[in-house]
């Protein structure tokens, strides 16, 4: 992986989320048409389907994910992100939960995890794979801190197969998503709401869902299901890392 490329990649998520850091809960709803929240809890669903007691959750953001993991029984997390002011944020959401000393928030690269092999019960991520320069390469190194046994589980935007839905879509994304944006968060909503539209079509462009399962069998994962939600929307993938 060039180094240059992991710099521009984190860069990009950096200049693009830093800003919105206390108002991205918010923003996750506006962009995914108030269905960030179901489709969290499907990932969920089938992150803690083995009751893992030690989950690492990578691009936690806000910590969001994080917080609902210790909502359901989950013992520990890890809330892992790259952008510092996202992670003061959810710093200050943990607080405010009752999960304080359950959830650790740690600030680092998807693509050089500080955890030994083998560390979690679970992994899950989200919005993860857009801003890195070698999906592939990220999704090897997040299964190597995955115990064997352990479920692995995604969530990510995704463009809809349907012609129709797609063309519907598209204009929301271009031409809404970024005046609604701006109506609600100021130039750097606008800035995000620009942005999204083309990077997920770019994304998916460079990297169809079936070279992302592949990604996910080269790195040792087995029984991967993949899942449309919200007229193609979003997308959920699991995996389990074979047992030793």
């Amino acid at each position: 992986m060039g180094g240059g490329g992991v710099e521009r990649a984190n860069g990009l998520a950096l200049r693009l989320f830093s800003p919105v850091a206390g108002r991205y809960d918010r923003l996750c709803e506006v962009l995914s048409l108030g269905q960030n929240r179901r489709w969290r809890r499907c990932m969920v669903d089938h992150a803690i389907e083995r009751a893992p007691r030690m989950v690492l959750d990578v691009a936690s953001g806000t910590a969001g994910v994080a917080i609902q993991m210790a909502d359901r029984g989950v013992a520990r997390v890890v809330a892992y992100d790259l952008t510092l002011p996202m992670l003061l944020e959810g710093a200050r959401r943990v607080d405010r939960s009752p999960h304080r000393g359950r959830v650790q928030l740690v600030e680092g690269r998807a693509e050089d995890l500080p955890f030994p092999d083998d560390a979690f019960d679970a992994i899950t991520f989200t919005y993860l794979l857009r801003y890195v320069d070698d999906p592939k390469a990220t999704v090897t190194e997040l299964s190597r801190a995955l115990r064997p046994g352990g479920i692995m589980a995604s969530l990510d935007f995704l463009v809809p197969p349907n012609r129709l839905w797609r063309a519907g879509w598209w204009c929301y994304t271009r031409l809404v998503l970024p005046m609604a944006g701006w109506a609600t968060g100021g130039r750097s909503w606008w800035r995000v709401g620009r942005f999204l539209g083309p990077n997920i079509t770019g994304h998916y462009r460079r990297h169809p869902v079936r070279d992302i399962v592949s990604a996910w069998e080269a790195a040792g994962l087995v029984d991967i299901g993949v899942r449309t939600m919200s007229l193609g929307g979003g997308l959920i993938m699991w995996g389990r890392k074979p047992d030793a």
